[in-house]
């Protein structure tokens, strides 16, 4: 019993061994006049800053605010882009009409849009979440196009064979098979939706992280503009966790996500 304890909790700990021992190099040369305090805060410095603006409460306003961007982007990219891949997935005619359109339209860089996204909706909220969403809904359209088409014919005639049409084939037969596929583009476009948050309230806001840091950045806080990016990095640890556990409830059938 302890040594299965022990062997849980040590590979719990194994992917932050580096993190630690990086922080901790960080520390020492900072502490030691190594890297200049003005080049790069030494990390108790920046755990400092970060108790500070939690005890006034700015930082988790900050970090809803950013929240609530990245999330309703996503939700609104995520959705027209599952949306339009299972139908062109499902429909090879929606495809010959739509889908070079779209292809010409991914190759654009979506934060290369910026300055018309001022001109179209200003400095607003409408802008950011604009700007989100058209960053994540390409990878979740093409890793669902491409679940869809990769669906083994031989499991869907065999399912044909036991009697499903229609709903109950798409249910049982072609999502499942998709899903694999679908939840790889979600992973990706969760890092793509924080960079483009990033980069999109850097430019223009009045709240978020984003804004955190360049207000720092004005008043020479290094120590925040670097609680700024690691709250970024810690927000994207998250997601990327949450779609991990999403693959692990939802891939219980496959063979590589048999453990969590």
């Amino acid at each position: 019993m302890t040594t299965n304890l022990s062997k849980s909790l040590a590979k719990g700990l194994l992917p932050w061994a580096l993190p630690i021992v990086l922080l901790v190099l960080w520390q020492l040369l900072g502490q030691f006049g190594v890297i200049s305090t003005r080049i790069l805060s030494t990390p108790s410095a920046v755990f400092a800053a970060g108790v500070h603006l939690a005890e006034k409460g700015t930082l988790f306003t900050y970090i809803g605010a950013s929240s609530k961007r990245a999330f309703i982007g996503f939700a609104i990219g995520g959705g027209i882009g599952f949306a339009l891949g299972l139908i062109n997935g499902l429909l090879p005619i929606f495809e010959k009409v739509t889908d070079t359109s779209v292809q010409m339209l991914r190759n654009i860089p979506h934060l290369a849009m910026i300055p018309l996204v001022i001109l179209w909706f200003g400095i607003g909220e409408e802008g950011k979440i604009f700007l989100v969403a058209l960053g994540v809904f390409f990878p979740i359209y093409l890793n669902t196009f491409h679940g869809i088409r990769s669906v083994d014919p031989g499991l869907i005639e065999m399912g044909r064979v036991y009697g499903l049409r229609h709903f109950h084939l798409f249910r049982k037969i072609i999502i499942p098979g998709a899903l694999p596929s679908i939840l790889v583009g979600v992973r990706f476009s969760l890092g793509i939706m924080w960079i483009t948050l990033i980069v999109a309230e850097t430019i223009s806001s009045s709240s978020g992280i984003g804004y955190m840091a360049m207000n720092a950045r004005e008043f020479l806080q290094m120590d925040v503009v670097i609680l700024s990016i690691i709250v970024y990095a810690l927000l994207g640890k998250i997601s990327d966790y949450m779609a991990k556990l999403l693959e692990h409830a939802w891939l219980q059938w496959h063979p590589n996500f048999l453990k969590p």
